[in-house]
């Protein structure tokens, strides 16, 4: 557990600084909790990313707390943030990974959608190697056939997990590689196959009619497949993710989140508000760019890599 708190710590780095930073910084200026001092902690909050509601849920169970408990020195204020943010995460929908994967379930078939850019070729391969790890045989299944060289890429990173590989030329029709790689992966007595989408066509419903048409033609290649559907998100966009995650799920029945690059940003706090907003259980969270940088999502120590 040690060294896995201390992965989320480094990833976590940024967050840290410009949220719990900030509320040290403000602790130690200030002894008394009055309005001044709650609303410099509500400015902190939604600074960070945490979304208008969860601050303001906070903030109102600060003040009631403040009241109830006669509590008016702002030093103690770090242990009650740091129980109200693990609640905020535990009242979510549960991520457990373990539940997520069904090893009797053969194969397993993970579809992962996301926009150009969000880090969806770089999660696939390390989801890859998270189950070749694991002893599982591996497949990718090459749909994103209008990106140029995104089959390439996906060969390269399949060499390196040790993962088989279904692609088609660029311009091929994406539906039917996923159909070809889903009875590849049948016949081949495969583990898991990780299905790989497009992120951006020429309009937007297009892109989205595209997906609907490749989770149709999974459930048919293979009944009650795509056993999940993970959407990956740019922590670094912050609150618009949201957005983005709400045209994906409208479009396809999005099961899990993948939060990545969540080094490479301050605006860590908003795994609480994307998680609160669609309900959705964060599966996996990128804290670097390594292979062995995506790791599980924990809410227990994610929010004690916060305060560590």
């Amino acid at each position: 557990m040690a060294s896995l708190i201390s992965k989320f710590k480094k990833g976590l780095a940024k967050t840290r600084e410009g949220f719990v930073g900030e509320i040290t910084k403000l602790v130690k200026s200030n002894y008394e909790v009055d309005d001044e001092f709650i609303e410099g902690i509500e400015e902190i909050l939604i600074g960070s990313d945490l979304g208008v509601d969860t601050s303001m849920k906070i903030i109102e169970n600060l003040q009631d707390y403040v009241v109830r408990s006669g509590f008016d020195q702002s030093h103690e204020l770090i242990d009650f943030l740091k129980s109200q943010l693990s609640a905020q995460l535990e009242a979510g929908p549960e991520s457990n990974v373990d539940q997520f994967f069904n090893p009797e379930t053969k194969p397993f078939v993970i579809m992962v959608v996301g926009v150009n850019g969000a880090g969806k070729t770089t999660t696939i391969a390390k989801l890859a190697k998270i189950f070749d790890d694991a002893g599982k045989k591996v497949m990718l299944a090459a749909a994103d056939t209008f990106r140029a060289a995104a089959s390439e890429q996906l060969q390269i990173w399949a060499e390196r997990t040790n993962a088989s590989l279904v692609s088609a030329g660029q311009g091929n029709d994406p539906a039917a590689v996923a159909f070809d790689a889903s009875k590849a992966a049948l016949a081949r007595d495969v583990d898991v196959l990780i299905v790989d989408t497009a992120g951006r066509l020429h309009t937007k419903i297009n892109l989205m009619e595209e997906l609907k048409k490749i989770h149709r033609v999974l459930g048919k290649a293979l009944e009650s497949s795509p056993h999940e559907v993970l959407l990956v998100l740019d922590a670094t966009t912050g609150q618009n993710a949201i957005s983005q995650a709400r045209q994906f799920r409208e479009a396809v029945d999005v099961t899990g989140l993948v939060i990545t690059k969540l080094d490479g940003t301050a605006k860590g706090g908003m795994v609480f508000s994307v998680q609160k907003e669609l309900g959705l259980p964060v599966r996996f969270i990128g804290l670097g760019e390594s292979m062995d940088d995506l790791k599980p999502f924990d809410a227990a120590t994610f929010v004690e890599a916060l305060f560590v």
